[in-house]
């Protein structure tokens, strides 16, 4: 491994990320950082700056690999990051993730390109989180497609970004209120929130609490100012990254789904059941299920497709379902030893002695949730009791509602 400290600072609410970013390079001496900026794409190219706290030390252009602006990204980023490895004066190199570029690919291609990712973080404004979980419109119609073949929506990229990242840097944003701060932290309970000033790293932090540890790891401590002890961002960028506890977290088959929740007029409703779903009264009922909520997501179960697990994952008024592959119960006992031992664990505690893992596990979060609709609703698409009782043979004959959606020929 390359000896040099990578953190990933990403994000959509572009002014939260550039405090973020400058706050580093305020805390950490030593720092810099490197931007790829793909709004040059358009002609052709991609725009790669380095800069320091002092201001810019480098700049140069680099072509589209594929007309795939996010490909020149990749081709680019771990020869740029070997080259301040080598100068031997960076102690951290700060990547600044371009507006709509996801920290999961990024992360990565660094990874796999030999060097050491400490951190990733996602920089967020509380106020500006349910405007765009709700923004259903595609990257390329706001400008932020990272190439023509972008099909991704503004809503379910700041979803992926925000809930990947084990910390998030929170702007002290006037606009947001307790019904803000209360979404993001129903979205992901798990992350660690550090607060950042809104575009001035010299101002004071913002007051919402930060989840840090109290004691920083030595090697933050040798990576800043020996005058005052690490800040919660520094400390975060110097945390260490788990990569495949990152991506099994957001797996539908062991992901860490957020738990049942209300506050502030904030709700997150888990339904759990282990009777699989009618297709053709799951499908009528999607476009309701997918309104009901800013976010949701989760695993669940068809009845005529009762060996496949299904991903559930929505936001801004649209909905993505995709095969994950086979449920754990399946497989061949053979075949076991050949998937991840995460999600071995996840399936083992949520083992059942008739159905194994099969299950529906989804969950809705959003302000003004009605609960009790919702469950009413995803309780009418499950088998009656005589659909159950029939069995799976049976089941298996009712009316595939979902191919056209699964792509299935």
């Amino acid at each position: 491994m390359v000896n040099l400290s990578v953190t990933v600072v990403g994000g959509l609410h572009t002014a939260a990320r550039r405090a973020a970013v400058d706050r580093l390079l305020a805390d950490v001496p030593g720092s810099v950082v490197l931007h790829h900026d793909l709004a040059t794409a358009a002609a052709g190219t991609v725009v790669r700056t380095v800069r320091d706290r002092g201001g810019l030390l480098a700049s140069g252009e680099t072509p589209l690999v594929d007309d795939c602006a996010c490909c020149a990204l990749r081709e680019d980023l771990v020869p740029e990051l070997r080259r301040l490895a080598g100068d031997g004066r960076t102690r951290l190199a700060i990547v600044e993730l371009w507006d709509s570029v996801e920290p999961k690919a990024m992360t990565e291609v660094i990874m796999a390109g030999g060097l050491t990712v400490t951190g990733v973080i996602t920089a967020v404004d509380p106020a500006l989180v349910l405007p765009y979980l709700g923004n259903g419109d595609d990257l390329a119609e706001a400008g932020l497609a990272a190439a023509a073949t972008d099909r991704r929506t503004v809503a379910d990229t700041f979803a992926r970004q925000l809930e990947y990242a084990p910390v998030l840097a929170v702007a002290d944003s006037p606009e947001a209120d307790d019904e803000d701060r209360e979404l993001l932290a129903q979205l992901h309970p798990t992350a660690r929130r550090v607060p950042i000033g809104h575009g001035d790293p010299a101002g004071a932090p913002a007051s919402a609490p930060a989840t840090e540890p109290a004691s920083p790891p030595a090697s933050v401590s040798a990576s800043v100012s020996a005058s005052a002890a690490p800040s919660p961002l520094a400390r975060a960028a110097f945390a260490g990254f788990d990569v495949e506890a990152a991506a099994a977290a957001q797996h539908p088959a062991c992901a860490l789904l957020p738990a049942e929740a209300d506050g502030y007029g904030v709700s997150t409703l888990v339904w759990n059941r282990r009777r699989p779903f009618h297709p053709e009264r799951l499908y009528a009922a999607l476009e309701k299920l997918t309104c009901a909520a800013a976010r949701s997501r989760g695993r669940f179960w068809l009845a005529d497709k009762p060996d496949v697990l299904l991903h559930w994952d929505a936001a801004g008024g649209a909905l993505c379902v995709e095969s994950a592959g086979p449920w754990l119960a399946a497989l061949p006992d053979a075949a076991w030893e050949m998937v991840p031992p995460m999600r071995r664990v996840a399936a083992a505690l949520d083992w059942h002695p008739e159905h194994g893992d099969c299950c529906n596990h989804l969950v809705f979060t959003s302000p003004g949730l009605d609960r009790d609709g919702l469950a009413h609703v995803l309780e009418s698409c499950l088998l009656t009791d005589a659909e159950y009782a029939a069995g799976r043979d049976a089941w298996r004959k009712l009316p595939p509602a979902f191919d056209t959606l699964l792509e299935v020929r």
